[in-house]
């Protein structure tokens, strides 16, 4: 800011010494002040040799500051994204989110970069030009200062119909990385079902409206710098005519009208400027709009000040009449209820939505209860500071995440200070080590979320092999052997066993080879629990679980 202070000051004044150096001329006399002259050629000479210094240190300075400006803004924008409530994911699309981090954090940063520098000098330039103007003549000061309503008019009116274009062109932006990204995850599913076709036709759609909000920000906005220019030298041309007849007829210096023709350019220039930046303006402010939508999202609820950490927690579990909905109009639980002692092996069964994964998320209180509470170690754990809450859980869901990086990496990550014998131990445990040791690198073969370099039943036992590691006091299985052939889930099995003991374990699964050894199933239909017992009891019943049952295996029991 200081280097653009002085070459503003310095700008102001050039002008000033160009006209001097015309008043050297005599022309009545015809003679030439040649000390005068020389002396105002040797200031211009520095004036704008130490500008161009000044400016070419002002840019790398500027480059240096802009790169510090995306990195701070792009990391306070990852920082939040830390903080949302999974809410805010299950309802956007994860393209258009990436959009918001990339493009529009770009836009905002070089803008802003561009602009700071941009509009300190055009007010130094601007207040500096006007004194100088006045001091040398009131007329002339008044028909240059003729561009400020008319440039401020043709902005108004410019900004107000571009502004929404360069909004909808930053949507069907994060729309088309939307479809690019949901695209490259399901490729497969995209050729086996022969889809191809139907994801180009989804893609020309978005595009064109790309293309045309494009096309309409670019054109109102490109408008900008023609009709300025028009304006420009309309009042450099009445400069020129005001002042000529300001020198024949009033004796006005013919250097004092050369120095307000220069005026008359650089007062505008700022301007020039602005409007010459104008459609990055816009597609910033319209980024911003984004941008600053996922910064002012609401946060997950803090923890409470007096929230407390938990220390070698037992594993007992209570949910006390529960209600939760998602979109709060359809209700997911409704009064559900149960305890769980220290220890216990619980399996929750139902048909797919009746709410099993639910009560899961409830727990570990990635969502908040709409009423009711839920107890660990008969502490509410909206009491319980979210970190400690979380390190109470070992967790294998159905959808298993690996993270770019080695199998040694994604096995410890819950543990970043295992040993490597304590993560080949655990992925001993989990059955995954035999195919890791087969592996090119072993453990420390890359792997990333995206590539499909392991099938999902090797990404199921590293996943496992995590949570073994993690070695936590609640074990919480999302359908953990879902992707695993037969033989594998009865090793794998036989592996939880040894590992489910003296743990609180929740299983949810569909298999019944998987949940009929629990202490306890509970068997939730239409989010409220309706049967609870072990498999026998229920089998005797007759209830709901005897249906599923008999459904799975073909088998009615008499």
């Amino acid at each position: 800011m200081l280097l653009t202070v002085l070459s503003s000051l310095i700008s102001v004044n050039i002008p000033l010494y160009v006209g001097k150096s015309f008043n050297a001329f005599d022309i009545g006399a015809r003679t030439i002040d040649k000390g005068a002259l020389f002396q105002c050629l040797l200031i211009i000479i520095s004036l704008y040799a130490a500008n161009a210094l000044i400016q070419s240190l002002n840019g790398v300075m500027m480059l240096r500051v802009s790169q510090r400006l995306v990195y701070t803004l792009r990391k306070e924008v990852f920082h939040k994204m830390q903080k949302l409530p999974l809410e805010f994911f299950d309802t956007r699309s994860h393209g258009d989110t990436m959009s918001r981090i990339t493009n529009d954090v770009d836009n905002i940063s070089s803008t802003i970069a561009q602009t700071t520098t941009q509009l300190l000098s055009g007010i130094i330039t601007l207040v500096g030009s006007l004194v100088i103007m006045i001091r040398l003549n009131l007329i002339l000061t008044l028909v240059v200062l003729l561009c400020v309503p008319l440039v401020a008019a043709l902005t108004r009116v410019i900004a107000k119909r571009s502004r929404s274009y360069f909004l909808a062109q930053s949507r069907s932006l994060g729309a088309l990385n939307g479809v690019i990204e949901e695209n490259i995850q399901g490729l497969k599913m995209v050729k086996a079902f022969g889809k191809q076709q139907d994801v180009l036709d989804q893609f020309k759609i978005i595009n064109e409206q790309l293309k045309e909000s494009s096309t309409r920000a670019q054109t109102w906005s490109g408008y900008m710098m023609p009709l300025l220019n028009v304006i420009n030298n309309l009042i450099f041309t009445t400069t020129a005519i005001v002042g000529g007849v300001l020198s024949v007829r009033h004796h006005l210096p013919v250097g004092t009208v050369v120095s307000f023709l220069s005026y008359s350019k650089q007062f505008s220039r700022p301007l020039n400027s602005i409007a010459g930046m104008f459609n990055t303006i816009q597609s910033a402010l319209a980024g911003a709009e984004r941008v600053f939508e996922i910064l002012d999202s609401e946060e997950e609820a803090a923890d409470s000040e007096d929230a407390v950490e938990v220390e070698k927690p037992k594993g007992e579990v209570v949910f006390d009449r529960v209600h939760f909905s998602y979109n709060k109009t359809i209700p997911v639980l409704k009064d559900v209820s149960f305890r769980v002692k220290p220890g216990e092996v619980i399996a929750l069964v139902g048909e797919t939505g009746a709410g099993k994964t639910t009560i899961v998320n409830l727990l570990m209180r990635f969502y908040d209860v709409d009423s009711g509470k839920i107890f660990i170690d008969n502490e509410p754990i909206v009491n319980i500071k979210r970190n400690s809450l979380r390190k109470c859980f070992s967790v294998v869901l159905q959808d298993t995440s690996l993270f770019t990086g080695t199998i040694m990496d994604n096995i410890r990550y819950s543990q970043k200070d295992a040993s490597e014998e304590q993560v080949i131990e655990a992925a001993k445990i989990a059955r995954a080590h035999d195919f890791i040791d087969k592996l090119p690198k072993k453990y420390h073969t890359m792997v990333s979320g995206a590539a499909d370099t392991l099938s999902q039943g090797q990404r199921q036992l590293i996943a496992i092999a995590r949570a073994v590691l993690c070695d936590s006091p609640i074990l919480i299985l999302d359908e953990a052997t879902s992707s695993v052939d037969t033989k594998t889930e009865k090793e794998i099995q036989r592996a939880l066993v040894s590992l489910m003991k003296n743990r609180t374990s929740f299983l949810i699964a569909h298999r019944l080879s998987t949940i009929r050894d629990a202490d306890r199933i509970l068997v939730i239909h239409d989010g409220k629990i309706v049967e609870s017992g072990n498999h026998e009891s229920l089998m005797k019943n007759k209830g709901r679980y005897y249906e599923m049952v008999v459904s799975q295996t073909g088998n009615r029991i008499s």
